[in-house]
């Protein structure tokens, strides 16, 4: 596994990989969102202020993550089960899993990295698992995930609930369930239970 970095950027987003902290992530299938749409957007954007923009960039994300664009593999319950597996498999060995949600097109998780294991290495290896597995699985090639993955780290404990709530209402907000326990691709539907 990788070391902890501290801030670092693989020419996409910027990332905090410490060890023991809190980690808000969100990863997304490659047609989810097409590129040409985010660059509209930062376009779009580019009058606000830098921290102003990149909270409505990031709404618009995840408004748009919510309709359910592209072929949303994750929908089949094959392939979601095979999501959720991964992020719960190596849970108190590498990281603490706290909460997931495996939407249509996207994934959620916050966890705690363990000593020793880094939040770069630990999204990479759920990512590289599951592609190969999904691949497999539906008797395909080629990519499954976008290069990269939005983090954030929590700050307190505010901040940490928000996080939580969020991701139990992400399937309740795009209209797949009423409740989140009963969605059955995330963390809602054993703690809240």
């Amino acid at each position: 596994m990788p070391e902890a970095r501290g801030w670092h950027s693989r020419g996409y987003l910027p990332h905090f990989d410490g060890e023991q902290v809190t980690q808000a992530v969100a990863f997304r299938l490659a047609d989810s969102l097409p590129s040409e749409v985010v660059l509209r957007w930062r376009d779009e954007l580019e009058v606000l202020p830098e921290q102003q923009r990149a909270r409505e960039l990031r709404s618009r994300i995840d408004k748009w993550l919510d309709t359910g664009y592209g072929e949303c593999l994750l929908r089949d319950a094959k392939i979601a089960g095979i999501v959720q597996s991964a992020l719960q498999h190596f849970d108190g060995i590498r990281y603490e899993l706290l909460n997931w949600c495996v939407m249509p097109n996207h994934v959620h998780a916050l966890f705690t990295p363990l000593p020793g294991h880094a939040l770069s290495g630990i999204v990479h290896s759920w990512k590289s698992f599951t592609a190969k597995a999904i691949n497999k699985a539906l008797g395909r090639n080629g990519q499954v995930w976008m290069p990269d993955y939005f983090d954030r780290f929590v700050r307190d404990a505010e901040h940490f609930g928000t996080a939580m709530n969020y991701i139990d209402q992400n399937p309740v907000r795009a209209g797949l369930c009423a409740d989140p326990k009963a969605w059955p691709w995330g963390g809602a539907t054993s703690r809240l239970a």
